[in-house]
């Protein structure tokens, strides 16, 4: 319906619609702004105002009109591409790791949260459950007096004061107690819980079935150090290395994460430990997907052009098998062939010793476990490349090769003067593409060899079989420091190797054309 044809009220309504959806998306997003920063992602929320702010521009300026129908995509792009690369980045200029899991302010509750106990009486504790919450009864050991409080709702990480009530006499019996593996599950919660008796004396947890006056155990001075109530010492917090240390320089935890700068990117390419391990498996890695990609699109192509032989009988029936292995999901076929190469039992060594008595040792040689990587995953990848290969021979003219079958040119011929030449352009990106998905194929590491056999000569988790990303893998999740920080650094290391691979990669393609042309 045009605008001639609407009422003058109708003409209103539609008028005002627009701005009003606007309104309402800018309110929303705000609000999914403020509620991201809130939970301490400012990185996230920044990005989340940046894309907001862009909605806004191209949906409300008419020099924008085009952008509409791109800009979903932009956005997707921004939150799931680009700020996941910043936020490693920004990791890798840190000291992120498991010593050093928190914020500082969090790392610092964590000490005012510690009690010790003091002198005072003590109490027998008991939890009862009421329906989805819990009652607590404190029983005086010298005098007998019990005391009740809650009902509570349990949640870790919160501190939480109540008052208690004497139980008065002839109250109903509370419910049986949970149990001693329920009341462990609750101890985080019950710690953050200090109980004020009718006396006023406040009582906090002293242990699994005991409450008894507590006090702070650290307690922060004005220029910013924690003192210990109990013996008199003094801890201050290190901005350089990222935990409270006292005054003979022993590191306490938990630590805190502080910015670094460079000094992750410094240990990568100095430290001999880790400079070491990373230019082997850098060179594997490149060697793993170069050769990968050569042996996958050969074997394709192969196929390719043996499958597009016209006096080839049954082709479909051998179109379905060989494309069976690209069908079946990458993971099942890793699994089954760490059964056949498996040194003891696998049919493939079974095989080898009844026909020339050898059963290589495919997991624990270097060589021969490189060896297998390649071959499976040559399996994985060539079906795809002969499916793209096909489909490019059927689009060269027919008539190229009847005239060089009038010229009396050989079906090798026809290879390297035709085929090769026509379907290697088009072909090229997918090439390059390939190479940076293999440099990154950590699926095939974890799943065959667990980048192992690991180097006999390093001090950090690092095999001969490991690419960087299950290197890297290894470091943040399996070493026992998990320094994600470092492994934040080495990923962002790889993303700038890929990424100058390809653009050579591609700037020499392009160099090839030009000359042919």
């Amino acid at each position: 319906m045009s605008d001639a044809t609407l009422t003058p009220p109708a003409k209103a309504e539609r008028r005002w619609l627009a701005p009003t959806l606007l309104a309402l998306v800018i309110v929303a997003a705000l609000y999914l702004v403020v509620v991201v920063y809130a939970t301490g992602e400012v990185l996230l929320a920044l990005t989340l105002l940046v894309i907001a702010a862009l909605a806004v521009w191209i949906y409300s300026a008419k020099a924008t009109y085009a952008f509409r129908y791109l800009f979903p995509g932009i956005a997707a792009a921004l939150v799931f591409v680009v700020f996941p690369m910043l936020y490693t980045i920004t990791i890798g200029f840190t000291n992120y790791s498991s010593r050093n899991l928190l914020e500082f302010p969090r790392a610092e509750a964590y000490f005012l949260s510690d009690t010790f106990r003091a002198e005072g009486s003590s109490y027998e504790f008991s939890l009862h459950p009421a329906g989805a919450e819990y009652r607590g009864r404190l029983v005086d050991a010298e005098s007998g007096a019990a005391f009740q409080f809650g009902p509570l709702a349990l949640a870790a990480d919160r501190r939480l004061e109540v008052a208690a009530e004497p139980e008065p006499a002839g109250a109903a019996a509370l419910p049986e107690p949970v149990t001693l593996k329920e009341l462990i599950g609750h101890q985080k919660a019950l710690k953050g819980i200090t109980v004020a008796l009718p006396d006023g004396r406040k009582v906090g947890m002293a242990g699994l079935r005991e409450f008894a006056a507590v006090q702070p155990l650290w307690v922060k001075q004005p220029d910013g150090s924690l003192k210990n109530q109990e013996n008199g010492s003094v801890i201050r917090a290190n901005p350089v290395s990222g935990f409270f240390e006292t005054e003979a320089g022993e590191k306490l935890q938990p630590g805190f994460q502080v910015g670094i700068g460079w000094d992750n990117y410094r240990r990568i390419f100095t430290e001999a430990r880790f400079r070491e391990p990373f230019v082997r498996i850098f060179v594997w890695t490149v060697l793993f997907s170069a050769l990968t990609v050569l042996f996958a699109s050969s074997l394709g192509m192969l196929l390719a052009v043996l499958l597009n032989w016209d006096a080839l009988r049954f082709k479909g029936s051998y179109r379905m098998l060989l494309f069976l292995p690209y069908a079946v999901p990458g993971f099942i076929s890793i699994l089954v062939f760490k059964g056949l190469f498996n040194q003891n039992v696998g049919e493939i060594n079974l095989i080898l010793s009844s026909l020339f008595g050898i059963k290589p040792q495919w997991f624990s040689d270097p060589l021969l476990a490189k060896v297998m990587l390649l071959i499976v995953n040559t399996w994985l990848g060539f079906p795809y490349m002969m499916v793209i290969c096909m489909g490019l021979i059927k689009a060269i003219p027919a008539d190229l090769y009847e005239a060089s079958a009038v010229a009396g040119a050989g079906p090798l011929t026809n290879f390297w003067s035709i085929t090769l030449p026509l379907i290697l352009k088009p072909l090229t990106p997918l090439l390059i593409s390939s190479f940076a998905f293999n440099f990154n194929n950590f699926v095939l590491i974890a799943l065959l060899t667990g980048g192992r056999p690991d180097f006999i000569d390093t001090s950090v988790p690092a095999g001969t079989t490991d690419l960087l990303v299950s290197y890297t893998y290894r470091i943040a999740f399996q070493d026992s420091g998990q320094n994600y920080g470092l492994a934040a650094a080495i990923s962002t290391v790889i993303f700038l190797m890929v990424a100058a691979v390809s653009l050579v990669q591609m700037r020499f393609t392009k160099v090839v054309e030009d000359e042919k042309r």
